[in-house]
């Protein structure tokens, strides 16, 4: 008679299966894929060799640039509406409340439509500072504003009362209190979650081809887009992808060591 497994050797043998199971699919792959045709098709050097230095110098130069005023912009926006969304008054904390709203529910690309043909036609002869990098900014921020506005709530409300009541008692008005003593401490608990939103922002700069950019303005998803439709090959994508994990894992990477900073500081 054979004796009932443990709970514990359950779990091991379920552990064995899904790994055996991950493997075959790893090695179906390898043998189904028609590896030369990928490599035809996505990995031909001297192609990728003809995208440098443009694809560093231009794209990846413009894709850095958009993000950072987009969360630059963003920032800032994020924080004057989370001081509304917190806000005695009840006007402020509805118009707060209504922005983030709407710019959390709509995707990104009609913010980007707003901002390039809505705006214009709105207000005709007016011109957003920067020309395409305004554009940009403005519409990255106004996304990116939404989402930072409600973790920077969320990093203002997790500070202890006893530092504003503390604050207060020493001769600090409200104001002074909330710049010198409570944001300060909000931005250090909300450092993971703002450096996750630049990766995502990073992301998102891929729609400025939307807006109509010139040879100078493209990025890194436009440049790799228009060199695969010129030469009918798929490696200017694959080596503007890889530009973009050049950032993105390095990112991430900060995001995780700050969030077990963190979790240790707690």
């Amino acid at each position: 008679m054979t004796s009932r497994l443990s709970r514990r050797q359950w779990r091991r043998v379920s552990q064995g299966v899904q790994y055996a199971v991950f493997a075959g699919v790893i090695v179906l792959v390898a043998v189904l894929a028609d590896w030369d045709r990928l490599r035809t098709q996505f990995a031909q050097k001297d192609l990728a060799g003809q995208l440098f230095p443009d694809i560093i110098t231009v794209a990846l130069r413009n894709t850095v640039v958009y993000t950072v005023s987009g969360f630059v912009f963003g920032l800032v926006l994020g924080l004057v509406v989370a001081l509304m969304r917190l806000s005695s008054v009840a006007p402020y904390r509805w118009a707060a409340s209504v922005y983030i709203e709407i710019f959390r529910g709509l995707p990104a690309l009609l913010i980007f439509i707003f901002v390039g043909v809505a705006v214009p036609l709105a207000f005709p002869g007016t011109e957003i500072p920067g020309g395409t990098y305004g554009k940009v900014a403005l519409g990255l921020g106004l996304v990116a504003a939404a989402y930072m506005a409600e973790t920077i709530r969320a990093g203002i409300q997790a500070v202890p009362r006893g530092q504003m009541e503390a604050a207060r008692s020493l001769g600090f008005s409200h104001a002074r209190a909330m710049v010198s003593v409570i944001i300060p401490q909000a931005f250090r608990i909300v450092i993971p979650p703002l450096t996750n939103e630049l990766v995502l922002l990073f992301k998102d700069s891929s729609l400025v081809l939307f807006l109509g950019v010139t040879l100078e303005e493209r990025e890194l998803t436009k440049f790799g887009r228009d060199l695969a439709s010129q030469t009918a090959n798929s490696t200017p994508i694959l080596v503007a992808g890889l530009c973009y994990l050049l950032v993105t894992i390095p990112l991430s990477f900060v995001v995780r060591r700050l969030e077990a900073r963190a979790d240790r500081a707690r």
